[in-house]
Formats: structure tokens, C-alpha cells, sequence
């Protein structure tokens, strides 16, 4: 789906979606606090973004719900073109995909940052590291020394350029199914050296 970035594109629902390209300047996308009124574009956007990796509505949602503070929409001109949401957790701990959080831990020892995705358009233009910088500040502010995440589609570069690292073990492996054959479990440590 992501394939001609050029072409005007159908979302899910069928609404005629307007390409970005060579329309993008990145002092016009900035991330905003997320609300209830932003889970249809983020999940129209996760359908662009991750055909393979389907979530319901109704679980983005659920994630906003417990900790709003880490869940962030990138917006150009008031239109989503991108998404993060992240709350609270346990390390080595990965809630399955697709699934209800039901509750966040209060031994919480990280942030895990359940998804962060920027349109196929928009991307290359520091999105990902503006959003990286705002869960560290909100990571700091809640008091835990770690950032968790599960990369997909082999974007463990990307996220080791932030100083996250891959984390294996067998029992990580298992957790990691329901996020395709590419998943690795990545964590950043906040601590001071």
C-alpha cells in the first residue's frame, strides 16, 4: 500500500487520503498531546502503516486511556500524519498485539513505547527523534530509567541511532511473535553514566 508514495491513496474506510509528497515542510508537522477524537486517524494511519501488524480501534484507544501523557499525534495543518503512544510498564514484559492492556502496573519500571509511525510521505525529516525526545522528558517526569520497544520491519537501525539496544533470550522470542519475524525487543537506558 505504501509502495507509490506519489499517488493518491484509498484509506481503509475508502476516504480518498491526499499524498504529502513534495508538499512536506517539517515546520508544519508538530506533536501534539493525543485524545479520544484522534483514534479513527490514528488507526486509518496504522492500516498505511502496518497492513501486516492490525490493531482495533478499540486498543489504541485503550492505550490512550491509562496514560494520556504519553500518547502523541504528529500533525500538519490539523491533518494526523503520524502517531506514538506509549505508557508505563514492566521490562521485559510485551503486552501481545492486538491486545487490552487492562491496567497499567504500579511496580512500572520503564515506558514502553507501544507504537511510533509516521506516514510513508512524511518521513526522513526528524519526526521520530522529536518524539523520542518528548517520552525521555516523560519518562524522566514519572521516574523510571528505561525506554522499551518492539522494532518491526527490521527499523532496529533506526532506533539504535536513539541509543536504544536489542535485548534476545528465548523467552523474548516467544513475546515477540505476535510482531512478525523481523520484532526485536530494544531498550534505552536513561541512567546517568
Amino acid at each position: 500500500m505504501a509502495a507509490d508514495n506519489n499517488a493518491a491513496r484509498r484509506s481503509a474506510s475508502g476516504v480518498r487520503m491526499k499524498s504529502t509528497a513534495n508538499q512536506f515542510d517539517p515546520k508544519d508537522a508538530v506533536w501534539r498531546p493525543a485524545s479520544a477524537n484522534d483514534i479513527d486517524a490514528i488507526a486509518r494511519s496504522a492500516k498505511i502503516i502496518h497492513p501486516d501488524l492490525p490493531e482495533r480501534p478499540e486498543v489504541f484507544a485503550e492505550k490512550l486511556s491509562p496514560f494520556p501523557s504519553g500518547c502523541y499525534v504528529l500533525v500538519r495543518h490539523e491533518e494526523v500524519i503520524g502517531y506514538g503512544l506509549s505508557h508505563p510498564w514492566n521490562l521485559n514484559c510485551i503486552p501481545p498485539l492486538d491486545s487490552f492492556l487492562k491496567g497499567i502496573p504500579g511496580d512500572a519500571d520503564c515506558l514502553y513505547v507501544h507504537d511510533v509511525a509516521v506516514l510513508p510521505d512524511v518521513r526522513g525529516h526528524g519526526s521520530a527523534a522529536r518524539y523520542v525526545d518528548l517520552i525521555e522528558e516523560c519518562a524522566r517526569k514519572i521516574g523510571v530509567d528505561f525506554l522499551v520497544l518492539v522494532s518491526v520491519y527490521n527499523t532496529q537501525r533506526l532506533w539504535a541511532l536513539y541509543g536504544f539496544e536489542v535485548v534476545n533470550g528465548s523467552e523474548l522470542d516467544i513475546k515477540l511473535r505476535s510482531y512478525g519475524p523481523t520484532a526485536k525487543y530494544m531498550i534505552r537506558s536513561l541512567k546517568s553514566p
